[in-house]
């Protein structure tokens, strides 16, 4: 706790609902913070990056009570010295509750700033694609009964409207009431830039049956801007928006992959089958450290970013450092581990110029040369499963190779049971595999996929693997790597769709749609 006699509260407006949306001036705040106090509304996902930009084991709390209440425990926190983040789910002064709250600070005579945010209602019109315009009017309904739905209903422009799912029908019938008509086109969002936002189009009279399953705050849309979405609608046209993806990676690896997904509009779900050890005896890798130090070896030949993880701790325990390196030069099999080897300081000679994978790489390694190459020795650090071709290969070029296991791959334990009923039963949309471990370890951990899950697998022998098991490979990338892996995928959500298009499903009366089907045509599940 800070000794400060009276600390500061920052009121940080966190946008509606997407975590790329907060400020750096928010997240510098929030590195400084000393006690948190954030909307219960907040959605998982921010509020996880929220935390993730705060001290470790700030203290935190979600919003209770009335805005009096929650002022008075930001003036509490403040005045006992600590620096306070009041973290706004929209935009601070767009919220009348949260106007109140800084107005009690500022009576309280605690020093405070307002950073600004993207309003829920500016949220949904960039995300939706409904532009508002210069004439615009904006509603916020937290009170319907104070509402002059007069004024509403002949407003000049565009109308946006915030609301309570709850209060949805009474201002239907308000504004019906005041003569708008009930043909007037309209849109209605909910989820505001979250990765599950849903927008429907509909008139007024069927804005409450457009509405159903959405909940919280949503914002109604009505004027010229809701026609405009159409060609405007980005978000939600995204290739893989909705998709549910199973992503069978170790906690480590599976982020950049993620990452890439949400950029496309899937919702990856992330399920380690491999657990990463050491191996079991260390004698090899400190001979293989030795040998680097002492000019034992011409090349290093790195299959995985584990292999150069392991090579590189050992180092660190040894007090060694890039410059041990000196005089190797470095293969890698892919991009992501060549990333990781540059991530050290080291940038590699070689990658296979074709097929990111062992043959690939053989096709571009140097045959050995005794007049060229004084040393003839390479060291290949990989993991204990790893197959024979690369050695093989090397050997058959001439190189002496010292084969060291770096790390052990062990099966990960199961997932929770609703991950393993969803796998089983068809609730991942896709599922991504980046090698013939992963294939494997999920069908032995959790089950083969649902036989309409798409399938995708990085390279030929993880397609192999999935097909000698009985999946069926959907699709596979030119190009082995992650990146390609995710646009090959999205490129087939592309296609799928055109072709559900032109045949579109017609469930029958009263169905519902969804898991993968609602997700692949977009359908709200």
């Amino acid at each position: 706790m800070s000794s400060r006699a009276t600390g500061a509260v920052t009121f940080a407006s966190a946008g509606p609902g997407d975590p790329g949306l907060l400020t750096r001036r928010a997240l510098e705040a929030l590195a400084q913070a000393e006690h948190v106090i954030y909307d219960a509304s907040t959605p998982e996902d921010l509020l996880a990056s929220v935390f993730s930009a705060a001290p470790e084991e700030v203290p935190a709390r979600a919003t209770e009570g009335s805005p009096p209440d929650i002022a008075q425990a930001v003036i509490t926190a403040a005045r006992g010295g600590s620096r306070v983040v009041r973290v706004i789910h929209g935009d601070a002064l767009s919220i009348p509750g949260i106007l109140s709250e800084v107005e009690s600070v500022a009576r309280a005579g605690v020093s405070f700033e307002v950073l600004p945010g993207v309003s829920h209602i500016d949220g949904v019109a960039s995300y939706a694609g409904t532009p508002l315009g210069a004439v615009r009017t904006l509603v916020d309904a937290s009170d319907v009964s104070t509402l002059d739905f007069k004024a509403i209903a002949g407003a000049i422009g565009s109308v946006a409207i915030t609301v309570d799912a709850l209060d949805l029908a009474a201002i239907q019938a308000g504004l019906l009431d005041a003569g708008l008509p009930e043909t007037a086109p309209l849109s209605i969002t909910g989820e505001a830039t979250t990765e599950i936002q849903f927008t429907a189009q509909s008139t007024l009279r069927g804005v409450t049956d457009a509405a159903v399953g959405l909940v919280g705050r949503l914002v109604i849309t009505i004027g010229q801007a809701v026609e405009q979405r159409k060609q405007l609608g980005w978000w939600e046209s995204r290739a893989l928006y909705g998709w549910k993806v199973l992503v069978p990676r170790t906690k480590e690896q599976a982020g950049a992959m993620s990452a890439r997904l949400r950029v496309w509009g899937a919702i990856p779900c992330e399920v380690p089958t491999i657990a990463v050890e050491p191996p079991r005896t260390p004698a090899q890798m400190e001979r293989a450290v030795k040998g680097l130090v002492d000019g034992r070896y011409a090349w290093t030949v790195f299959t995985s970013a584990n292999s150069v993880k392991a090579i590189w701790e050992k180092f660190a325990e040894h007090g060694l450092d890039a410059r041990h390196f000196g005089g190797v030069r470095i293969a890698c099999i892919g991009e992501a581990t060549a990333a990781a080897v540059r991530a050290i300081g080291i940038e590699p000679e070689l990658l296979p110029s074709g097929e990111q994978s062992s043959a690939g790489l053989l096709e571009d390694f140097p045959p050995f040369d005794r007049v060229l190459d004084p040393i003839d020795r390479v060291l290949l650090p990989r993991a204990d499963i790893a197959t024979e071709t690369l050695a093989a290969g090397l050997v058959e070029r001439g190189w002496e190779i010292d084969d060291v296991t770096a790390y052990r791959t062990v099966r990960a334990s199961p997932p929770a049971a609703e991950i393993r009923d969803a796998i089983k039963s068809g609730g991942f949309d896709a599922v991504l595999f980046t090698s013939s471990s992963t294939v494997r370890n999920l069908v032995g951990i959790a089950g083969k996929p649902h036989a309409r899950t798409v399938i995708a697998c990085i390279g030929p022998k993880t397609a192999e693997t999935a097909q000698e098991v009985g999946l069926r490979v959907d699709v596979q990338p030119e190009t082995a790597d992650v990146e390609s892996l995710v646009e090959a995928m999205a490129q087939y959500a592309v296609e799928l769709r055109k072709k559900m298009a032109a045949a579109p499903i017609k469930p029958r009366r009263g169905a519902k749609i969804q898991g993968p089907t609602a997700g692949r045509l977009g359908i709200r599940s």
